[in-house]
């Protein structure tokens, strides 16, 4: 099998794939979920419900009202208890639902039979409906609203419909086990995202360090010609959209603009198991599927777990190792540090990853060598150390005119850094206020 990869910059961090030889475990239900009216890029739902309602599992407890959000359901069955802002992972406070827990009742008309349903009935509109009310978001991290990427204008067209299984961060294994345990289901999400895409073609890029999950897909799409299997080489950031798109394709996404303008829309496997259950069993998202891993935990997990689960609970249940230094959400490259322990699981949470304190502690910066290690690391083409500076003397002009917007916030640069500079940490800020400067520029 050919093995496909983009070419400019990337690094090879440990893998750390621990938890890969675990199966998913249901997480037990809470007494009390706690669901976020924002777990989705762009703007919050709007409550739908009052103190003291009764809800059931997959009833529209937030409606999407603006274009960029996505419609929040009850992962639960019981009594609203409280309709107010509440602390998230980071600390800051969101709107939010909590419900106690009641039994396990679902709402009239989703289907919670284990019965795999490969016949799609559904056209392309009915299916980025179906999503649309579903609220069906990317589940790779950024938790965009799927439905929006399949509404294109006239004049644009899909060649290709990508499917990110890469899941090339380390220590994340949760895409990894749900191709190895959902594969059907999730192929025939791909099928029902190839016919509200209208791309004659899919693409399911996964890294050659999943052997076994390459293997199980690729007898899964046997029959299916328009639905490819392709190997990746195990690089970061391989599941990057522009750089899953250069490798698959060898086509390249303009500056500042969205995978259509090279043709291809790209959803991750995860996503395409969440649409095969909106579309087949009119199911919305109610669970994550969460790695639990570290270095120093005892034992590495994967959860089937209900959104708006305490956190503790979780963390309480595998136990937080003595020598602690850190919990992130997500993988350690772009995730992101968990500040308020009090909190819940929502949406695209794929991981839970304890840091030890040596590992998590940083080492003191010393002076740049100028040895251009950032520069060869850069996936985009950048030069870090010069945003790094421009950033930091808060140039944004020029930050601007080179390039800064164009950063995927990978961590590359700072990974490969021998000085060990807070390159990303500066680039982040630089992005921040050049993107305000712009915004305002246009008002």
């Amino acid at each position: 099998m050919k093995r496909y990869t983009f070419h400019k910059g990337g690094i090879h961090p440990e893998e750390n794939k621990f938890a890969n030889s675990k199966g998913i475990e249901v997480f037990p239900l809470p007494k009390q979920a706690v669901v976020f009216m924002s777990q989705h890029l762009g703007a919050p739902a709007v409550p739908v419900v009052a103190k003291g309602d009764q809800v059931k599992v997959g009833q529209l407890i937030g409606k999407a009202e603006a274009f960029v959000c996505a419609n929040v359901h009850s992962p639960v069955s019981g009594t609203v208890a409280k309709v107010e802002e509440t602390a998230d992972i980071t600390g800051y406070k969101k709107m939010a639902v909590t419900i106690d827990v009641e039994g396990d009742e679902f709402a009239e008309g989703i289907d919670t039979s284990d019965t795999l349903n490969k016949e799609i009935t559904l056209g392309k509109e009915e299916i980025i409906a179906r999503m649309k009310e579903c609220g069906i978001v990317g589940l790779g991290g950024a938790c965009f609203p799927t439905h929006i990427k399949y509404m294109l204008p006239p004049e644009k067209k899909a060649d290709y419909l990508i499917i990110n299984a890469a899941e090339c961060e380390p220590y994340i294994t949760s895409d990894h086990k749900i191709m190895m345990e959902k594969a059907e289901e999730c192929i025939v999400g791909v099928r029902a995202l190839l016919i509200a895409s209208g791309a004659p073609v899919a693409l399911i890029g996964i890294e050659e360090n999943k052997p076994d999950a390459i293997a199980r897909l690729y007898e899964v799409c046997e029959p299916y010609d328009n639905i490819k299997v392709c190997k990746l080489k195990t690089k970061y950031p391989q599941g990057a959209e522009k750089q899953l798109i250069k490798a698959l394709t060898g086509r390249e996404v303009p500056n500042g603009k969205l995978p259509i303008e090279a043709g291809c829309i790209v959803n991750n496997i995860m996503t395409a198991h969440a649409v095969y259950e909106a579309v087949q069993k009119n199911k919305p998202i109610i669970d994550t599927y969460t790695t639990i891993t570290g270095k120093s935990l005892p034992e590495k997990r994967n959860f089937k777990i209900r959104i708006g689960t305490p956190l503790m609970e979780v963390l309480n249940t595998v136990g937080i190792p003595e020598n602690t230094g850190k919990i992130i959400s997500g993988g350690p490259m772009m995730g992101k540090a968990i500040s308020n322990t009090n909190a819940y699981f929502a949406k695209g949470m794929s991981s839970i990853l304890f840091m030890d304190e040596k590992e998590s502690r940083r080492e003191k910066a010393s002076p740049c060598l100028r040895c251009g290690k950032c520069v060869a690391a850069c996936v985009m083409g950048l030069e870090p150390i010069l945003l790094h500076v421009l950033a930091d003397q808060r140039r944004y002009e020029e930050c601007e005119a080179n390039h800064i917007m164009n950063c995927i916030e990978c961590g590359c640069c700072q990974y490969s850094c021998p000085s060990h500079r807070p390159l990303l940490d500066l680039i982040r800020v630089g992005k921040m206020k050049t993107g305000e400067m712009i915004r305002n520029r246009k008002k």
